[in-house]
């Protein structure tokens, strides 16, 4: 099967590598873009697309934006697939590492790669939007004292040289990806995935809750109670209205039959909630 898939980036990049991976038994063209936000608009134009999105990393934590537009846009996750992160410095052909002035990368990659670039003192970091993309414009523009950190496979795709590999420091960096889809194909692509009723084992939910004493540990007491297993829990405020939150929630369950109670046990008890999405935990790469 053929699948047009929005990507965050350009190819090479960790979210083209993600979606490569997750539908490797596919064809899979795709669509390069800026923002997380283009991303989620190709969904919601064209259901015959999907979408891959960062949402949490093992260091970093959650993309607390992400979250918001997920919701906003009223996408459906169907699937998710969890990363190893690996980072390479790459350089143009014949450069090398005493050549380096400047290193290009994406914030969180620097972030990632601290220990490795506090042995460089007198290299110049500067932020760009993209891991990939940094290494494409690189090679496009020549800069021989200049390199990128990003995957080894850009290096490949774009001609480049790797000097290091494996400078991320910690070497169990994972970055979760969910997959979405158009709210009126989801059930559809579910069952291409292969995706029945009884393999779901995995909810994202959000919900607001009321503003009095214990609201929270009622709706844990009772999460408990049906043998859900809160993976996790992420508090975020709601814009013009003071210290009152939406909290996003993973479950994850073994009885389909019994989430579905779980989730009409603490309907009284929230307000506002929204099923984000059904689907199969996902596997983890060892790359």
């Amino acid at each position: 099967m053929k699948r047009k898939v929005a990507i965050q980036g350009i190819g090479g990049c960790n979210h083209y590598i993600a979606a490569k991976l997750f539908f490797r038994n596919d064809e899979v063209e795709t669509i390069d873009c800026d923002t997380f936000k283009e991303l989620a608009a190709h969904v919601v134009k064209d259901p015959s697309k999907l979408g891959i999105m960062a949402i949490e990393n093992t260091i970093a934590g959650s993309l607390l934006q992400n979250y918001k537009i997920l919701q906003d846009n009223r996408l459906v996750i169907v699937g998710e697939y969890k990363l190893r992160i690996a980072h390479s410095l790459v350089a143009m052909p014949g450069v090398e590492l005493g050549d380096i002035r400047e290193i290009n990368t994406h914030p969180m990659a620097f972030m990632q790669c601290q220990e490795f670039l506090d042995t460089l003192p007198n290299v110049k970091l500067v932020e760009k939007e993209d891991t990939a993309g940094s290494a494409k414009w690189i090679k496009e523009n020549n800069l021989a004292d200049h390199a990128a950190i990003c995957p080894a496979g850009a290096a490949e795709l774009y001609g480049m040289n790797v000097l290091v590999e494996g400078i991320e420091t910690n070497k169990r960096n994972f970055t979760r990806f969910l997959i979405l889809a158009n709210k009126d194909v989801a059930e559809a692509v579910l069952r291409e995935l292969c995706v029945e009723q009884e393999n779901i084992n995995k909810s994202s939910m959000v919900f607001t809750l009321p503003h009095t004493s214990g609201s929270l540990s009622k709706v844990l007491s009772v999460l408990s109670f049906y043998d859900m297993n809160l993976s996790m829990i992420q508090s975020m405020p709601i814009v013009g209205e003071e210290w009152r939150y939406q909290f996003y929630v993973n479950l994850l369950f073994t009885d389909y039959r019994r989430y579905r109670q779980a989730v009409d046990a603490i309907l009284p008890l929230v307000k506002d909630l929204q099923i984000l999405g059904e689907y199969m935990e996902g596997e983890q790469s060892v790359q």
